[in-house]
């Protein structure tokens, strides 16, 4: 279904000018926009306190990690966060800003149960988002995120699923569009389950097929978005594990028979996979595919980036800046991913 033609207004070229930003200079987006009860979580698993000075303070030091600008575009906040200051006043969006990083949001309120589907999630978020978005920008905030989530299963995912949360994601877009703010649309296919590379590499170009038809049907300027998707994997639990350039094969084969031309980038979620594997894997599709690829291949990792750094903080400020030092250290891997030039063998696990 063909969409309207958007017109290129002021409001257009800015969300085309931000969304190319975001992608440019080999750099990547950091996903820093945990909820409070996933930090929560990954803080009890270190024995750091559970308590919102601890996350203002994990959250400080990446915004102030030196050179962190030099390799990461945007940072996705929480709702929390964006409201945050550092210690010295200066709030989170234009610490990061005053060095060169975009500021982003988290905008959806999360994957709910799907009525009438078990095993199955709709994300919420859509009321009131209009004037929400209206405050983040106020606050800042240049760009936002709203992931959908699709579990592969016996069954599953349901086609009502898919169009469901397209349509969430379509309509989340145009909101953000309307007020000058890029959306990362973010469809995930889980990497938990069983189900092999092919089966996700199906999975995935169903969802990606039905997320740009709602995208198209609302109006949604395709050059003004962001498209942060699942690499094609099989389940963690599955028995056979492709390799890296395997892996790379079969998702770039799936996007360029799904992602249009007219987005300006692809940035991947990590969605649980190691650091040093969703930075090889990265690199091997830019290395093997990028002189083919209409559109920018990047990255817009969380744990993938931070999870180092954080298991190196352990909420003690004596090791802020070796932590610094290791959040740097992953996005510049990423970075080095982007050019096809990152060294998986020097980056192994010591």
């Amino acid at each position: 279904m063909p969409g309207r033609e958007v017109p290129r207004s002021m409001t257009a070229q800015t969300l085309i000018d931000t969304a190319q930003a975001l992608v440019a200079g080999d750099k990547g987006l950091l996903a820093m926009d945990e909820s409070n009860a996933t930090c929560n979580k990954r803080f009890a698993a270190l024995g750091i306190p559970q308590t919102a000075d601890a996350r203002r303070d994990w959250r400080e030091l990446i915004v102030t990690a030196p050179s962190l600008g030099a390799c990461i575009s945007g940072a996705i906040l929480f709702d929390e966060t964006l409201r945050q200051q550092t210690k010295t006043g200066t709030p989170f969006a234009k610490a990061l800003a005053d060095v060169g990083i975009i500021p982003g949001i988290k905008v959806d309120t999360g994957a709910k149960p799907l009525a009438g589907h078990p095993g199955e999630t709709v994300t919420e978020g859509l009321d009131g988002l209009r004037e929400r978005l209206a405050e983040y920008a106020g606050m800042g905030a240049r760009f936002a995120k709203w992931r959908g989530v699709i579990t592969p299963g016996a069954g599953l995912p349901s086609r009502a699923c898919i169009e469901v949360n397209a349509h969430a994601l379509a309509r989340y877009a145009a909101l953000c569009q309307e007020v000058g703010i890029v959306p990362i649309v973010e469809p995930e296919v889980l990497m938990e389950g069983d189900h092999s590379l092919a089966r996700c590499k199906e999975i995935t170009e169903e969802v990606l097929d039905v997320v740009f038809v709602q995208l198209r049907s609302q109006g949604v300027l395709l050059e003004g978005l962001l498209l942060k998707p699942n690499m094609v994997l099989p389940g963690q639990a599955c028995p056979t594990q492709e390799t890296v350039d395997e892996v790379a094969d079969a998702t770039m084969s799936c996007l360029l028979r799904t992602v249009p031309a007219a987005v300006p980038g692809v940035a991947f979620l990590s969605g649980g996979q190691s650091a040093q594997l969703a930075s090889a894997r990265l690199n091997a599709m830019n290395l093997r595919f990028k002189s083919q690829l209409p559109w920018a291949l990047a990255f817009s990792y969380s744990r993938a980036v931070q999870q180092p750094a954080l298991d190196a903080w352990k909420g003690d400020t004596a090791n802020v800046a070796s932590a610094q030092k290791a959040l740097v250290h992953r996005a510049r891997c990423n970075q080095a991913a982007r050019r096809g030039d990152y060294d998986a063998m020097a980056d192994a696990p010591k």
